[in-house]
């Protein structure tokens, strides 16, 4: 008999407070979600490893504890996976590569350790693109991550496997990463809640680069509360990250947005970024979001600055740390690699050092840009994509993005132009669902704040979430 899909799409929150009042099993709420996940792996591939036992024998010990009246965590015997960017001690970690297949850790990333010391069972490794490169998430050492919405599309990239299996049922928790839109694009295309934090809020140990990085780690979940919940645990300093060991305390939310009043609130609103085009469905639910937000007595207003989104500097950068960091692998295995990570390997090659150099000046240009703006708004607000889910077949390198059947230009311009340039800002940005389009698939809400600023956004993403809530909302599951 399948499990019940009430289980299966409870919040992490709820399924927390059932296993402490001694009203669900981890034990059971394990074995659901692995027989879940067993039946969905053939439709979605959402996952690069599934440790079914190791999770039981955790699942096991966390439902002794709770018999024991032991002290526990905020995630007690809540499954979780985590993307298969991150070490975890005893279990493959393949980068989504050929190059790792059969690289198994000694040790689990700071992220892992944290959320097990919350009580979290890990039961799963999630896909990614090679090396987490692209917007999609696919590849030659696995496959297509489908979107649970319409299995013709893909689920998004690069924490694609995470937002998928969320967004079926399969775990109440991902842990993502986002380098250009990576935790927000799949959120997007899968109709969950994504949040790329401030920069230096949350550990990122994957980074090569500590100091010039722009990438982040965040949670993926169906609701708002499950999101805060994952963030609090994942926040707080870490030696080996400079950025964290200044954040300031994550404890506190700004009084004045606390209940259902929002009179004051001042919300910049970005129609286009490096896009010409946005699809008439996305446009028109961001709209909707928007007047729930006025509803409530904040003031919207369009920004009308003109600001460079430096969309090529930004592939300088992105293009040009990929070809460092992975050309190295291309004698030996680039026969078995990601085709479109060759062909950005090889373009980042053609970046010179003054190329770069000039680059990472556009972005403090960009930052500077960005906060003269919150010197006149308290957040700004954006759709998170152009349009629905992309193809499964794309083609990320070269492929033209669509939108309402006209030409809008290559991934970075064309479909996520609302999403990288606030990795480059290190903002925090969280992506929640605004609707869903003529073709059946979610549409999605950017909202962005100034630095140190993510639990108050993710309170203005819980005030939509009331006002025009998605969690209820399933996909298909067969």
């Amino acid at each position: 008999m399948p499990p019940s899909t009430d289980l299966l799409f409870m919040p992490a929150t709820e399924a927390a407070a059932r296993i402490r009042r001694r009203q669900l099993s981890p034990v059971e709420y394990l074995d659901a979600v692995l027989a879940h996940a067993e039946t969905q792996q053939p439709r979605l591939n959402p996952f690069m490893t599934v440790c079914a036992e190791r999770a039981r024998e955790e699942a096991r010990a966390a439902e002794r504890a709770v018999m024991a009246g032991d002290r526990l965590g905020p995630l007690h015997g809540v499954p979780v996976h985590v993307k298969d960017l991150f070490a975890t001690a005893g279990i493959r970690t393949t980068h989504g590569s050929a190059i790792f297949a059969d690289n198994v850790p000694d040790h689990d990333d700071v992220l892992v350790t944290r959320l097990r010391a919350a009580g979290a069972v890990v039961f799963a490794k999630s896909t990614t693109p090679e090396f987490g490169h692209k917007g999609m998430t696919d590849g030659p050492s696995f496959g297509i991550t489908r979107n649970p919405w319409d299995l013709g599309r893909n689920a998004g990239g690069s924490s694609g496997g995470a937002a998928a299996a969320v967004a079926a049922g399969i775990g109440p928790l991902g842990l993502g990463t986002d380098g250009a839109g990576s935790i927000r694009i799949p959120a997007a295309y899968c109709g969950v809640v994504g949040l790329k934090p401030t920069t230096g809020a949350v550990p990122f140990q994957g980074s090569v680069d500590a100091f010039s990085s722009y990438a982040a780690a965040g949670p993926i979940a169906r609701t708002v509360s499950d999101a805060a919940l994952m963030q609090s645990i994942l926040v707080g300093p870490d030696p080996c990250d400079p950025w964290t060991l200044a954040a300031p305390d994550f404890g506190r939310l700004t009084p004045k947005w606390l209940g259902r009043d929002l009179a004051g609130l001042r919300i910049g609103y970005f129609p286009r970024m490096a896009n010409r085009l946005v699809a008439r469905d996305v446009e028109a639910n961001t709209l909707a979001a928007l007047a729930a937000y006025q509803a409530r007595g904040a003031v919207v207003e369009e920004v009308a600055d003109a600001i460079d989104w430096i969309e090529k500097p930004g592939r300088a950068m992105y293009q040009g740390n990929i070809a460092v960091a992975f050309g190295k692998y291309v004698e030996q295995w680039g026969d078995r690699m990601d085709p479109v990570l060759l062909a950005f390997i090889e373009w980042g090659k053609a970046y010179t050092l003054a190329d770069f150099r000039s680059a990472q000046y556009a972005r403090t240009r960009l930052f500077r840009s960005i906060q003269r703006l919150f010197e006149r708004y308290d957040v700004l607000m954006s759709p998170t994509l152009t349009r629905t889910a992309l193809p499964v077949d794309f083609d990320a390198a070269h492929g033209q993005v669509e939108v309402d059947g006209q030409p809008n230009g290559i991934t970075r311009e064309g479909m996520s132009p609302y999403a990288y340039p606030f990795n480059l800002t290190g903002h925090p940005a969280v992506s929640v669902p605004s609707g869903w389009a003529s073709d059946g698939l979610p549409t999605s809400l950017q909202i962005v704040g100034p630095w140190w600023s993510d639990l108050d956004m993710l309170r203005l993403a819980a005030v939509l979430e009331e006002d025009r809530p998605w969690a209820d909302r399933r996909p298909p599951l067969a």
